[in-house]
């Protein structure tokens, strides 16, 4: 895995592309590096402006005759149900990305992410079951919806990469995380600011769900503007040059990855829990126990997120680079083990935190948001290099998805672990540490029987 990558063309030379000069390959890398950033920045603001949501106005709005612990835990119930059908747009995304293109994948998820949100912030507040049942379906949608666009999104810019900088270029689709979480709670911070706490319940809480619909140009710019990627080309051509001697009866990508590649998904799902269910209850578990059970007032909590996702750019960014240097496995596993040691002191310091001692926060959430980067940083080039360019969008979606169905019921288990005593907060770094073991563990097995770098030689 580790290795340093060979940027010799693959293939059979009858179906070889024409070559292209070093400077087109480096203006294709940037402009799929940046239409990756651009398109999961966009996704992911809409993905996590539910979860803001969910942990600060829908448990009064939707679900308040359930009292204060089951309103929560239902809010986050409706999030988590998004994480449930992320591997189904991962399968659906993956199959037509192995088949039809990388590109076209990407821009549906676009577009069917902007939708999605802008209508969220169009149900009506009824307080009966049809409003909750709304919720529900949207975000089923932004659930496949973003399960589609990791996968197109992270190959698309790894296959477009150089060779020796891959980590680096690839990581772009990574930095939608940390961007969208900067985008989301800038805009809540803006919204609060402004309006009063009335106002904001009231319609001020829809804004962010409605200003969505502006991702509609980015999908056309992509759509417009970039290529299909090299290797998927490559591979479209040794297809059509096997079929122009015999009729070759192209197989279902979602079952060749799931037939031959299956432990590889497993593991790798596995070994990235820890990120995603540290990620999900930092951005909205731990805002929901500051502002409920510690009082800490919700622009503050905002704030120490907000600057953490500026950092985690920044970290994300590095790591990648790194990654280039030392490869990716050292580098993954540096975030993983940091994640493991640091969960029981993070909930710690985030129960000691206060209205009048925001220190602990800042410490616990900074310190998560670096080591959670150089998981980040190298986590989608380390992916899509787990698998062959026939299968690469499937497999690399459904790893990652895996992840995220488990990680995604992290806030809701929060609350349950928690309750309403703020001195339950060690179950969850508890719960946290074991997670941690156990993908250290899937990662040792990962390296030593999967470690084949299957873009090495494209």
């Amino acid at each position: 895995m580790s290795t340093e990558l060979d940027p010799t063309a693959s293939g059979s030379p009858d179906a070889q592309l024409p070559a292209l000069s070093e400077a087109e390959k480096l203006r294709n890398a940037k402009k799929a590096s940046a239409a990756a950033v651009a398109a999961t920045s966009l996704e992911w603001y809409d993905f996590f402006i539910y979860g803001t949501a969910a942990a600060l106005v829908f448990p009064q709005l939707f679900f308040a005759g359930q009292g204060t612990v089951m309103a929560q835990i239902t809010a986050f119930a409706t999030l988590a149900i998004g994480f449930v059908f992320r591997p189904i747009g991962a399968v659906v995304s993956g199959h037509l990305g192995d088949r039809i293109g990388r590109k076209y994948v990407l821009v549906a998820a676009v577009v069917l992410m902007s939708v999605a949100t802008a209508l969220i912030g169009l149900v009506p507040v009824t307080g009966n079951w049809v409003a909750a049942m709304l919720l529900i379906l949207l975000r089923i949608a932004q659930g496949l919806a973003v399960g589609a666009q990791w996968g197109g999104a992270a190959v698309l810019a790894a296959e477009f990469a150089p060779a020796r900088k891959r980590g680096l270029y690839g990581s772009f689709a990574q930095l939608g995380v940390p961007v969208g979480v900067l985008l989301a709670n800038i805009v809540f911070l803006v919204i609060t600011a402004w309006l009063t706490d009335d106002q904001f319940m009231s319609w001020g809480w829809r804004v962010p769900f409605l200003i969505s619909i502006l991702m509609l140009p980015v999908g056309y710019a992509i759509h417009k503007y970039l290529d299909e990627t090299p290797a998927f080309q490559q591979m479209q051509a040794e297809v059509a040059e096997k079929k122009s001697h015999e009729p070759v009866a192209q197989k279902s990508p979602i079952l060749e990855v799931l037939r031959k590649h299956w432990q590889t998904v497993v593991l790798a799902g596995l070994a990235n829990v820890i990120g995603t269910v540290v990620f999900y209850l930092t951005i909205t578990g731990a805002l929901q126990y500051v502002t409920k059970l510690n009082g800490v007032p919700r622009d503050a909590a905002l704030l120490v997120i907000l600057v953490t996702s500026i950092v985690q750019i920044v970290v994300t960014l590095g790591a990648a680079s790194l990654s280039d240097r030392v490869g990716r496995i050292p580098v993954f596993t540096a975030g993983l083990i940091g994640m493991t040691v640091w969960a029981v002191p993070m909930w710690l310091l985030i129960e000691n935190t206060s209205a009048t001692n925001m220190g602990p926060f800042w410490i616990a959430i900074l310190v998560s948001g670096i080591t959670m980067s150089l998981m980040t940083g190298t986590q989608s080039v380390l992916f899509a290099e787990l698998f062959p360019a026939e299968v690469r969008t499937s497999g690399a979606a459904l790893g990652y998805q895996l992840a995220g169905l488990i990680g995604g019921f992290a806030p809701m288990v929060m609350v349950m672990l928690v309750g309403s005593d703020p001195a339950n907060a060690i179950r969850v770094g508890v719960a946290v540490l074991v997670v941690g073991v156990l993908g250290m563990i899937a990662l040792l097995i990962l390296r030593a029987r999967y470690g084949t770098n299957h873009m090495a030689t494209e």
